[in-house]
């Protein structure tokens, strides 16, 4: 098994390096500008690799005779290629928001079906009402949550970085689950999430770099399409055991996402506009911190929370709604201390350019 990953890990490094020529080609690149956090023109789009990964899963599945493993799992595909296609094509010519919109809850609805909910006792014993509302609610919420992982996506290696401190507390707790005989499976496939980390080490390797230095960005194929993919994995999680606390794997980036929307908001601006208003984006703007360094903090934030709930927090309900609860909190009380510190030094950046 594992000279196929290593097999994998070969093809995924030969498609990013076909994918750069013909960006290059293409002239698919990131231009800086007053809203960028680079200087330099950059490749666009070497996030592709996530969504290309997915393809090679599939085709080893298919190469093993897994035919039924393809099946369960074919409407989350054909939703990953719907909307990593739409956000390539964003990356490539801008497209208007409504149709990005109406493709994210098409891609998301494909991705909820492939859950299999209706395999759950606990959904199964609810009435229809509450299961129509639980849908609409949980495509909200997954649309809204691929638009903040996308939003996040601003600086060398923060996507990167906090894929894998999102995607290895996830294969530590299906690894234990597939453990024990009443979870045999686990609630995803493991090799699927084996070869996305691969595929994460790949693009890190041209992305997770100092500032100037990366030779590509993920671009909207690319986070969307990983946040896409691990959104799944994550309701995979909650649909089986019904704690919707599991979200806490996505902690730093929500308190981070939604409280700048909710900032942007109060200053009566368009949350569709780019911007420099993230936490993330003032410590590598305004504060002058490595790229580097400010991916590093993000990653080993929710690396830490992440594991703490996998592996010290009681697994019960009132246990993990307890700790989502205070570690929200005191994100959130981080958030404003460090906004009401250092936000001024925004102000002043875009005065500057108003000169």
């Amino acid at each position: 098994m594992i000279w196929t990953y290593v097999i994998i890990a070969v093809l995924l490094l030969a498609a990013e390096l076909v994918y750069f020529r013909i960006a290059d080609k293409c002239n698919i690149i990131d231009k800086p500008n007053e809203r960028s956090s680079h200087s330099t023109i950059v490749l666009r789009g070497g996030g592709i690799i996530f969504a290309i990964s997915i393809l090679v899963w599939m085709g080893l599945q298919m190469v093993k005779g897994e035919w039924l493993t393809v099946q369960g799992y074919l409407p989350f595909f054909v939703g990953l290629i719907l909307i990593c296609g739409v956000s390539f094509w964003d990356d490539v010519k801008s497209l208007p928001d409504s149709v990005r919109l109406v493709v994210q809850f098409v891609a998301t609805a494909l991705m909820l079906f492939s859950l299999n909910v209706q395999g759950v006792q606990w959904f199964n014993d609810l009435n229809w009402y509450w299961q129509v509302l639980i849908g609409i609610v949980a495509l909200i919420v997954f649309v809204g949550a691929t638009d903040v992982y996308n939003f996040m996506d601003g600086i060398n290696g923060i996507t990167a970085g906090y894929s894998l401190a999102v995607l290895v507390p996830l294969a530590l707790l299906n690894s234990s689950m597939c453990s024990t005989v009443q979870d045999a499976q686990g609630f995803v496939e493991q090799s699927l999430l084996i070869v996305l980390l691969l595929a994460i080490l790949v693009f890190s390797f041209f992305n997770f770099r100092p500032k100037g230095k990366a030779k590509c960005f993920a671009g909207d194929v690319g986070s969307v399409g990983v946040a896409f993919i691990l959104l799944f994995a994550i309701g995979r999680l909650v649909a089986q055991t019904g704690d919707v606390t599991w979200l806490v794997f996505l902690l730093v980036y929500g308190v981070d996402g939604c409280c700048t929307i909710i900032h942007r908001l109060m200053l009566h601006e368009h949350i569709g506009e780019a911007h420099r208003k993230h936490a993330y984006q003032l410590m590598a703007n305004e504060l002058g911190m490595s790229h580097v360094v400010v991916s590093l903090i993000y990653m080993g934030l929710q690396l830490a929370i992440s594991l703490v709930m996998v592996y010290l927090v009681p697994n019960t309900p009132l246990a993990h709604w307890i700790y989502l609860v205070v570690v929200g909190i005191i994100l959130v009380g981080a958030y404003v201390a460090f906004m009401k510190k250092n936000y001024h030094l925004h102000d002043e950046y875009l005065k500057s350019l108003e000169k």
